[in-house]
């Protein structure tokens, strides 16, 4: 998933090379283009190691996933930049209660993103939460911090702000629950299967007990 720290891959690598140049050049005496050489290849190796993890790589995408894949990737690369807002957003409110919820508005949304990430198929529970709610969370908790810092002081807007951050707090728990309860269907066909071939492998009969070992002895 893309995020705050895309492109710092770069960065790092480029800072690592020049700092490696002339330690090795001045400090080990080192020819200079080998040094050059062996500072770009570091440099390089620091850029790969600290790239972006490609979203979905790894899973199976081909035939009627890929469009699925490609949808729920297309909807997480929008939703966080607003899950950032959100982070934000909570730093910059001053009423305590007010920002812990936010700050529960963002780590759920993270959840959300984690657990699509682990299976874009289940996007479609979340689909209104990822394009709907979201954003709008996003643009309270932006507007309450506005408000508090406004000189004209409205409470009734602050007040009325506030209750709709509490209620998309609880949509917001939904959405992640609902998430969640994919795992415990997917857990039922899976029980539903295996005790299917149990029956057929032994009959739908109970099994006998196993027998008392100390009773065999005696």
């Amino acid at each position: 998933m893309p995020s705050a720290w895309s492109g710092m891959n770069w960065i790092a690598g480029g800072a690592g090379a020049a700092v490696l140049l002339p330690l090795l050049a001045v400090g080990v005496g080192m020819p200079f283009w080998a040094a050059g050489l062996i500072s770009v290849v570091a440099g390089g190796g620091v850029v790969a190691l600290l790239a972006p993890r490609k979203m979905f790589e790894g899973l199976d995408n081909s035939g009627a996933a890929r469009g699925k894949i490609e949808f729920a990737r297309e909807l997480l690369t929008g939703a966080e930049p607003l899950a950032i807002r959100l982070e934000v957003a909570v730093s910059t409110i001053q009423t305590k209660k007010v920002a812990e919820r936010v700050r529960h508005l963002a780590r759920t949304s993270r959840e959300i993103f984690a657990g699509i990430e682990e299976d874009p198929l289940r996007v479609d529970r979340v689909r209104r939460f990822l394009t709907y709610y979201l954003p709008r969370a996003a643009d309270l908790a932006e507007a309450y911090a506005v408000l508090e810092k406004s000189g004209n002081r409205d409470t009734t807007r602050l007040v009325s702000t506030s209750d709709l951050i509490d209620r998309l707090d609880t949509a917001f728990t939904h959405y992640a629950t609902n998430l969640q309860e994919a795992d415990l269907d997917n857990l039922d066909i899976e029980l539903k299967l295996l005790k299917s071939s149990l029956d057929e492998d032994l009959g739908t009969s109970a099994l006998p007990a196993p027998s008392d070992p100390s009773k065999r002895r005696a």
